[in-house]
């Protein structure tokens, strides 16, 4: 695998490109690999490619579909060490847990869309005279993220394919190497030819021809809010579908009567997975006020323990950001409980894990996504306010509420999101995932993720 080429109509073939794009270890500030930059002309080449193949694919019975993906799935299983060791280097995520995380859920939900595509009713709907049948939107554009960078490829990839979709990737500059190793899984599978393809290379570029391109039908992308409403723009006027699947600055609601020692451990953990790279992170702690001070102490203690678990931030530029982020709530007047801006090492985009109290809503650590490991403690009077603050948010991705269980799912119905987890309930993979508000347009994963492929026909009969 030559990863400064691209993988267009079943084979790796040279970018038109004369220039590459470093990939960055994060943990040592390494080059560990180059990958082209592309260009306009590869994704013209890739779309063409995907338009070509789309109609025999469509065209396959779901369970023929169903068989390749789970040849790929099965594929990813077997390399999930190599997997979770490339994903670590490329992005940071310490191994074992990149093996059971990056290289898990992925692994999962290919699987998982292999068993959609064999089961999902894509014709036997009726209402009165008319059949409805649901059908392929056609060549899809899917533009991921580097912080679950195999994983949200997988997403969009797996469901668009189980649909009957071809697709074009365009990975993420900063972490691109593990969509390599899908292409080479795709390859040894024996998917035909233009069905999946690869186009490596940065956003304004190779992002923005695939979102214009008139044989493109839609756009699914993962990233920022501000990369998101750009897309939407450039989409609508073509009137192209988007799934979007952006920001996020969520709401963890501790109440007066929930398990503080439980809530603060799993509510810590939950804000630092990744590094607090994560866009669903319960990155707002509301407390009650008068439990504040013991909360304090919690967290205090709980986040010291993560200085020397979590792995780095995924590059300069965003260790930078979010260092000043940290001096911002300092400068606005929230109160450092422990943390803080100054450098964790020599080497390496690492930093310290962070926890301000006495926090504000209206404070910028308590509105923006910060994208680390930084969590904002905000003290409520009653239940009716903490409600409040965690609906007062442009985002709406994810939640989660503490409590007795009535109750605690009573809060869970009021917040303004597309996933809350109850008492630190697990993270289910096959749910759907997606958010209100400038979180988002669309679901992830499982059949609702799976349906954000498909066009609904009615034929009267």
């Amino acid at each position: 695998m030559d990863t400064t080429q691209i993988f267009v109509d079943g084979d790796w073939i040279a970018s038109t490109s004369t220039t590459t794009i470093d990939v960055v270890n994060p943990a040592t500030e390494e080059v560990i690999a180059q990958v082209a930059a592309g260009t306009a002309q590869d994704v013209d080449k890739a779309v063409a490619a995907a338009a070509a193949a789309f109609e025999g694919w469509a065209a396959l019975a779901p369970k023929e579909r169903a068989d390749f993906l789970q040849a790929a799935a099965d594929a990813l299983g077997a390399r999930a060490d190599e997997l979770g060791q490339l994903i670590s280097d490329d992005m940071g995520m310490p191994m074992p847990l990149a093996s059971m995380v990056q290289a898990g859920l992925p692994t999962f939900n290919m699987a998982n869309f292999a068993n959609l595509a064999r089961t999902f009713d894509f014709e036997g709907e009726e209402i009165g005279n008319s059949l409805i049948v649901r059908e392929p939107v056609g060549v899809v554009g899917c533009i991921t993220p580097w912080n679950y960078p195999l994983h949200q490829v997988v997403l969009k990839v797996g469901a668009a394919l189980a649909a009957g979709c071809t697709v074009v990737v365009k990975p993420s500059e900063v972490a691109p190497l593990s969509a390599y190793v899908l292409a080479e899984v795709f390859y040894a599978a024996g998917l035909p030819k233009g069905v999946f393809n690869l186009v490596s290379g940065d956003g304004p570029t190779v992002g923005e021809a695939l979102v214009v391109h008139p044989r493109v039908d839609m756009i699914s992308f993962t990233g920022s809010t501000r990369a998101g409403k750009r897309i939407a723009s450039l989409a609508g006027e073509q009137v192209k579908r988007v799934a979007l699947e952006l920001g996020g600055k969520s709401a963890n609601v501790i109440l007066d009567d929930a398990d503080l020692e439980k809530a603060v451990a799993d509510g810590i953990g939950k804000c630092f997975l990744n590094s607090g790279q994560t866009c669903s992170a319960l990155t707002r702690m509301l407390v009650p006020a008068d439990k504040l001070e013991q909360v304090e102490q919690l967290a205090a203690s709980t986040a010291a323990a993560y200085e020397s678990q979590l792995g780095p931030l995924v590059s300069s530029a965003q260790l930078k950001r979010v260092r000043d982020y940290i001096q911002k709530g300092t400068d606005e007047g929230a109160r450092l409980v422990t943390g803080g801006p100054e450098p964790l090492g020599d080497k390496g985009y690492y930093v310290r894990p962070t926890v301000f109290s006495s926090v504000t809503p209206e404070m910028t650590i308590a509105r923006e996504e910060i994208f680390g490991p930084v969590l904002a403690i905000i003290p409520y009077a009653d239940e009716a306010e903490a409600i409040r603050i965690a609906n007062d948010s442009d985002y709406g991705l994810a939640g989660g509420v503490w409590g007795s269980p009535d109750r605690a799912m009573q809060v869970a119905r009021k917040l303004r999101t597309g996933q809350v987890e109850v008492n630190g309930g697990a993270f289910n993979p096959a749910a759907p995932f997606g958010g209100y508000k400038q979180s988002g347009i669309g679901r992830e994963a499982g059949t609702f993720g799976l349906e954000e492929f498909l066009e609904t026909k009615a034929i009267q009969r």
